[in-house]
């Protein structure tokens, strides 16, 4: 079923519901390996009031094993292929950092967002592809690949500079590369190639990236940031999650990626409540 009528507010708030069509995803919670479980994880996700699906065949955790290109279309495809039917117009986003895939996905179901942890750096067609499918494009920052990441947080100045200059330098080449300026989306990529402190680091200056015009995505649910600092497990995360999605939206993040949807909606809706009183 495709997606073609697929439309998104960009300069709206979303929630974002993950569902990870792996076996490996580093919170269990997460991990969809059938079709019913797919179809159970959408159907919850769209009614408790997620705006757009994220499907995704591959594991981004730290050490994550490659997946074959065909094993993550196949992966990709049952997810699509259960969101065309459980959720016909909820906007559907895709994660891969493989133009192929991409290709594949506009081609058997239509307009898609793309969602790439790499930022068009993992496959030197990703732009391209993303322009010639005209859909809107979530731009990652990391270093190196799922694997090698956490061995590149060296930074020569810091976090906050290094990742708002390379999405200064990213936007042009997304722009040359024929990727219309109200698709693209950019995401600081916590987690990816930054240690404890530089995650808390970049989220404190998360307003200097959203300064640059473009809607920012915030990807922190249950992540390492949260339970390391807490010494508890990804399971036990929630509360830590909540707490920082509030904090994205106060610097300006306008979506929320999040494993958790009930519970991402309700801080949207406090933080637009007390939002209302900001110039008061």
């Amino acid at each position: 079923m495709k997606h073609q009528d697929m439309e998104i507010d960009l300069s709206s708030r979303h929630v974002m519901a993950i569902v990870n069509v792996t076996p490996d995803s580093f919170y269990s919670g997460s991990r969809n390996l059938s079709a019913a479980d797919v179809e159970q994880r959408v159907r919850r996700a769209v009614e408790q009031g997620a705006s757009i699906i994220d499907i995704g065949g591959y594991s981004s955790r730290p050490g994550a094993a490659e997946v074959p290109v065909d094993e993550e279309w196949r992966r990709v495809d049952m997810g699509l292929q259960v969101a065309g039917r459980v959720a016909p117009g909820v906007a559907v986003s895709v994660d891969t950092f493989r133009s192929e895939i991409v290709r594949r996905a506009v081609d058997s179901h239509g307009a898609i967002i793309v969602n790439d942890i790499s930022a068009g750096e993992l496959d030197s067609d990703m732009l391209a592809a993303v322009a010639e499918a005209g859909v809107p494009y979530i731009a990652m920052h990391m270093r190196g690949t799922p694997a090698s990441m956490q061995q590149m947080t060296d930074y020569r100045r810091d976090i906050v500079s290094e990742v708002v200059d390379y999405f200064r330098n990213k936007i042009d080449e997304m722009i040359s590369a024929g990727i219309d300026r109200s698709n693209i989306i950019l995401d600081p990529g916590f987690g990816f190639a930054k240690t404890l402190e530089q995650n808390y680091c970049l989220m404190h200056s998360l307003d200097r990236l959203v300064a640059l015009g473009y809607p920012v995505l915030s990807g922190i649910s249950r992540k390492s940031m949260i339970y390391r600092l807490l010494d508890i497990t990804p399971e036990e995360s929630l509360c830590g999650t909540s707490v920082l999605n509030w904090v994205s939206l106060e610097k300006g993040a306008s979506i929320l990626r999040v494993h958790d949807v009930r519970e991402a909606m309700q801080v949207v809706k406090m933080f637009e409540t007390y939002d209302k009183f900001r110039h008061i």
